[in-house]
């Protein structure tokens, strides 16, 4: 996955594709119940992502609501009883939460370089950032947890893990973004960096453990075995890549 993401272009368009579809494919399992318009999903995450290597942002963007009309007139030809307001929603649900949560590695990795691999750069931070905060936080939660952070959504969470996964995310953009912080993001833009990136990747956890509570599943999928779906796997990144791409966005480096 990360010689794929420093190769970036279709070699990384294509991992996200498989990635996402498999994820739409676990998703509309998931809900079921609400009769998802699983083609008009399909339609709409294929725009997301091709639009996001083709066009950037407002490609990206304009696949996202494209899915809205795809659904709406695939409602008109089904035989489905649900109501448009939940089938077309919970399929535009699906397209935005997967679809545009993996574009954005997309639109991160193809940030300009000028020659000092920022793309790279930015997209491994977060990848890094993720995979420390999820450890760090599951290592001090197991060790020394006692708040819970959503006792309803997800009782093994706690406060004390969280905040070592905030100190984990923020140490990794830190030092991953340390010497480019003259032409990229300076010191305390890292800091914030990582700290947002923590935030999102647990909110993206808690979402995820939402859904599989609502619709009554401990895991997404079995192709992973004893860790689920791909969507157990991407859930934290899925939230952690939007927030950080608009984040360099605000910081005016995309």
């Amino acid at each position: 996955m990360l010689a794929l993401v420093w190769g970036g272009g279709w070699w990384l368009f294509t991992l996200l594709t498989v990635a996402a579809l498999i994820g739409l494919h676990e998703y509309c399992l998931l809900i079921r119940s609400l009769h998802p318009l699983v083609l008009a999903g399909y339609a709409g995450l294929a725009l997301t992502l091709l639009g996001a290597e083709l066009g950037g942002l407002p490609w990206a963007v304009g696949g996202l609501f494209a899915t809205i009309p795809i659904a709406f007139a695939q409602y008109g030809i089904s035989t489905t009883r649900q109501p448009a307001t939940i089938a077309v929603g919970s399929t535009l649900l699906g397209v935005v939460w997967i679809g545009g949560g993996l574009s954005t590695f997309v639109l991160i990795r193809s940030i300009p370089d000028g020659g000092h691999h920022l793309g790279q750069v930015a997209a491994y931070t977060v990848l890094l950032a993720v995979f420390a905060a999820d450890t760090a936080a599951y290592a001090m939660g197991r060790l020394v947890g006692r708040h819970k952070l959503s006792p309803v959504l997800s009782p093994g969470k706690t406060w004390e893990g969280f905040f070592a996964g905030v100190v984990a995310a923020i140490l990794v953009s830190f030092f991953a973004l340390y010497n480019d912080r003259g032409i990229f993001l300076s010191i305390s833009q890292a800091l914030l960096f990582g700290a947002m990136i923590a935030a999102a990747e647990a909110l993206g956890d808690l979402f995820e453990s939402s859904l599989k509570r609502d619709m009554h599943v401990k895991d997404t999928g079995r192709l992973l075995g004893g860790h689920g779906g791909i969507l157990d796997r991407v859930d934290s990144l899925l939230f952690a890549g939007g927030a950080a791409f608009f984040m360099l966005l605000a910081f005016g480096v995309v």
